[in-house]
């Protein structure tokens, strides 16, 4: 076993490897030019929009539902002690990596939404089915390559989107709480079922209310604590700067790893926080009622400007003005990023724990529902809508015998399976880059303009029909 475990880790190391990273970079960079800096529309016109209603495009879900939902399993554990294990192993200038990798990822998270949207599905009964796998099948006729992502992503959901994160909830309730654990996943097995055997309509729903909830909770605590380290902020930016790009020491104990770790483990911990690239948030934009993809595509790629470029930002900010204020807080000593967080909100006397144990819960929580649609979607794909109870049912049992397993090789096979899950995608939006750049050109300036392709029809009793088919149903 022991083996197997090493062999496991040596295969999540290469995934996750510079490869991947200059990947995955290299394409946000990419499509950040192709596409004439999106990045300014995101802010000037995705965030209006995603406050907005469409009712009359077609679609399951309003363009707010859609982005939540993307958002609740977006926004996780990896917001909160992702940051902390970026500080601990890369300094301090890991969080300007991790911030520029958000600030580029919007790229890629409008240019893998476009095409999910483009070339989405309807079923018979009027649900939207869309993502990497009927972008590949049906914009690049590379159905092997869509099959790959759904079974990657279907397998994924079940550990990083349901186990690892059902276990964080009762290792957290069970500290603070002292909830026993197999009661916490009895708890949150019913919530769990409650939600997501309502299908979309009803995860989308719940995320509309708990997602705004949980982001501005958490960034409210962020904001207390830098209150109260306010004589710290700007040289924390300062610190976070500088030790980007030089190794060293500066005020308050600060030590820079050096440039290689600071971008590695930055990088690293965005990528892995924003998914942009991954693919996974596109699944839930494909269910928008949206007039035309490029629409859809900027109100999706505000989930990575909240997701990183506010959240993860303000996480950084919170830690790293922490340790210069208390300088006996040995980050070296610290490899665990929720015990360096915990330290931080530690500041806010009897509150700070609580404000942390529920933005946790709430951000584990929200993973869960959201993940719990992907893999949905990503099962249908393969084996259509007659499988979804089957795999409701796993879902909802992983839920319930997580907090009592051991995760360590879960997590990691996870961590794989994110990676494997990413290639494809990153084939689709750079073989169909042309096709991105086509459609923004086309809709960019008028956002009201409607699409009038087609949307085809699919029997989703059984698994989709090949591309020839959807053609063929086209014309």
């Amino acid at each position: 076993m022991e083996k197997v475990v090493a062999f496991i880790d040596s295969v999540d190391s290469f995934v996750w490897g510079w490869w991947m990273i200059i990947l995955l970079l290299g394409t946000h960079i990419f499509m950040t030019i192709r596409t004439g800096f999106i990045q300014r529309k995101t802010l000037s016109k995705g965030i209006r929009l995603s406050v907005s209603k469409d009712p009359d495009a077609e679609g399951e879900v309003s363009s707010f539902g859609a982005l939540t939902t993307a958002l609740a399993a977006t926004i996780g554990t990896g917001n909160i002690i992702g940051v902390g294990t970026a500080i601990a192993l890369g300094g301090p200038g890991a969080v300007l990596w991790c911030w520029l990798t958000g600030v580029f990822g919007i790229a890629t998270k409008y240019a893998e939404s476009l095409i999910a949207v483009k070339y989405r599905v309807k079923t018979k009964d009027g649900r939207m089915q869309g993502g990497a796998m009927y972008a590949l099948e049906r914009g690049l006729n590379m159905k092997w390559l869509g099959v790959l992502f759904a079974i990657f992503g279907g397998i994924a959901s079940f550990g990083i989107g349901c186990a690892t994160q059902v276990n964080a909830i009762a290792t957290v309730a069970n500290e603070n709480f002292n909830c026993p654990a197999w009661v916490v996943g009895v708890v949150t097995g019913v919530l769990v079922a409650i939600v997501i055997f309502g299908g979309i309509k009803s995860i989308a729903s719940v995320c509309e209310r708990l997602v705004p909830f949980m982001a501005v909770f958490y960034v409210i605590g962020c904001i207390v604590i830098l209150c109260i380290n306010y004589d710290f902020i700007i040289p924390a930016f300062g610190a976070i700067i500088r030790l980007a790009f030089t190794p060293g020491a500066v005020a308050g104990g600060l030590v820079g790893s050096g440039i290689r770790a600071a971008i590695q483990y930055g990088v690293a911990r965005g990528l892995f926080s924003n998914e942009s690239g991954m693919g996974s948030a596109p699944i839930a934009a494909a269910a928008a009622q949206s007039r035309n993809p490029v629409r859809q595509a900027l109100i999706a790629s505000t989930g990575t400007f909240w997701d990183t470029v506010v959240v993860c930002l303000m996480t950084g900010l919170v830690l790293v003005t922490s340790i210069m204020k208390n300088p006996q807080i040995d980050v070296s000593q610290i490899d665990n990023g929720g015990k360096l967080t915990s330290l931080a909100f530690g500041q806010i006397p009897h509150v700070g724990p609580i404000l942390l144990t529920i933005g946790i819960i709430t951000f584990a929580f929200s993973t869960v529902l959201g993940w719990a649609y992907y893999g949905e979607r990503c099962v249908e794909y393969l084996g259509g809508k007659r499988v979804l109870v089957a795999y409701r049912c796993v879902y909802i049992a992983v839920a319930v015998i997580a907090p009592i397993s051991a995760l360590n090789l879960v997590w990691t096979i996870a961590d794989i399976l994110n990676a494997l899950m990413s290639i494809p995608n990153l084939i689709a939006v750079l073989f169909l880059s042309g096709v991105i750049v086509k459609d923004t050109k086309r809709f960019i300036n008028d956002l009201d303009a409607w699409d009038d392709t087609p949307i085809p029809v699919i029997d989703d009793s059984t698994v989709p029909p090949s591309s020839s088919s959807n053609e063929k149903q086209m014309k």
